[in-house]
């Protein structure tokens, strides 16, 4: 894999985005250096007078901790909250008063298993719970005090936002290339998304490249979160596709070079980062009966629990279990096209007959129910009712970029371009 990273300094970035791609380029080619003047304290002068050196207090989440013992754990799975404060000596009372005095604030069902907490004890024998502190996402924290007032506060953490080039070619699968080099594993979804309507990222050939130029956010030295992505280009089978982002009618999409959407009216596939286990095919050996006949989907191969997601907007026209092919939902998309997903083990919330889906949305989770030999999804697609091969689907794109954005867009697919080409 051959991968290439790089940090573009950016000089006080205003907020709209070309604006930002502007001084993207200005930075390219010039440092930011600070060239004002600093005020320097400077220390008092010598003098025969002793004095005590003033120590300021540790804050941990804004709360001065030097006087506490603290605790790092995380939330174990099945636990409740009631648990883990009653370890510390806090009453059901308590809990239940914290929990009702700040039900505005946060809903304490939303604590995950698995999510950090700190905890914050008198420093004595008794060890007395003062502050728990669960960590909703790295930059969201809810702190639960039990001094004199009982309630809950959040706390944010204010990321600091940086700007990378980072290109490389597959040798085995985006994700791959992304973990492999260290990259945020996010930043893989993201392009997987915003490609997912023109590259069949199932089908990735070894020496298939990308280009992005894309916003991390960090906590301290931890990479937190994507932010905005400002430009990609990739090359799949030697087909180059630009994806240039443009706000229009109050929502950004990307397009390619020509102001046409790269969102189509279906996603590629319903799954992310599986494999094909089998094809459509009009004769194939069934694994489990031992009979050839057809296979009129596409199977993918993925842990039980993987969100499958619908290929395009429509509406829900059944929700059952089918015999051989297990818990199944259907969708009809338009007059022409429907789409199944067979041998699910759960449906997705609210995924009812007659529920509006979109494009996107969690239906189900792959499971094995029906006859199956292992965990997968089956999925088919359907064009006036007949079942066709869902690698083959060619779609129409959405609406392009209107006439009278195109000169805006223009001028940002002009910087992009220069940006892009910047790089190896």
């Amino acid at each position: 894999m051959k991968f290439q990273k790089n940090h573009i300094q950016i000089c006080n970035p205003g907020t709209g985005f070309l604006l930002v791609l502007l001084l993207l380029i200005v930075c390219l080619s010039y440092s930011c250096q600070y060239t004002g003047n600093a005020n320097v304290v400077q220390p008092p002068e010598a003098n025969d007078t002793a004095t005590i050196p003033f120590k300021l207090p540790t804050l941990t989440f804004g709360i001065p901790s030097d006087s506490f013992n603290i605790v790092k754990d995380h939330v174990r799975r099945n636990a409740f909250l009631s648990d883990i404060l009653e370890e510390y000596g806090v009453t059901r009372q308590e809990i239940e008063k914290v929990t009702s005095n700040s039900k505005d604030v946060f809903d304490v069902k939303k604590i995950r298993a698995g999510n950090n907490y700190t905890v914050m004890t008198d420093n004595d024998s008794i060890a007395r719970l003062r502050y728990f502190i669960y960590e909703h996402d790295p930059l969201e924290y809810y702190i639960f005090s039990f001094n004199d007032s009982l309630n809950i506060t959040p706390f944010h953490y204010k990321a600091r936002s940086e700007i990378f080039f980072a290109s490389g070619t597959i040798e085995t699968s985006l994700w791959d290339a992304m973990i492999g080099n260290g990259m945020n594993p996010e930043l893989a979804v993201d392009l997987s998304e915003i490609f997912a309507w023109t590259v069949d990222f199932f089908g990735l050939q070894k020496g298939d490249r990308f280009k992005i130029i894309y916003e991390e956010k960090f906590v301290g030295d931890k990479s937190v979160e994507i932010g905005k992505i400002y430009g990609a280009e990739f090359i799949s089978s030697g087909i180059p596709i630009l994806a240039i982002p443009l706000i229009q009618d109050g929502e950004e999409n990307f397009y390619d070079a020509d102001g046409k959407s790269l969102r189509k009216a279906f996603l590629k596939a319903p799954l992310r980062f599986s494999r094909i286990s089998s094809r459509y095919s009009s004769g194939r050996m069934h694994p489990i009966l031992r009979i050839v006949r057809p296979h009129f989907g596409v199977d993918y191969a993925a842990p039980v629990g993987t969100p499958v997601h619908s290929v395009g907007d429509g509406k829900v026209t059944s929700v059952a279990n089918e015999g051989q092919a297990g818990r199944m939902v259907r969708i009809r998309h338009n007059s022409v096209y429907s789409t199944a997903y067979l041998h699910l083990s759960r449906y997705g919330k609210g995924i009812v007959p007659g529920a509006v889906v979109k494009q996107g949305q969690i239906v189900g989770y792959v499971g094995t129910s029906g006859l199956s030999t292992g965990p997968h999804l089956d999925f088919r697609f359907y064009k006036n009712g007949y079942p066709v091969d869902p690698l083959k689907v060619k779609a129409p794109p959405v609406e392009p970029v209107h006439e009278d954005n195109m000169a805006r867009f223009e001028k940002i697919k002009t910087v992009t371009l220069d940006l892009l080409g910047s790089f190896n």
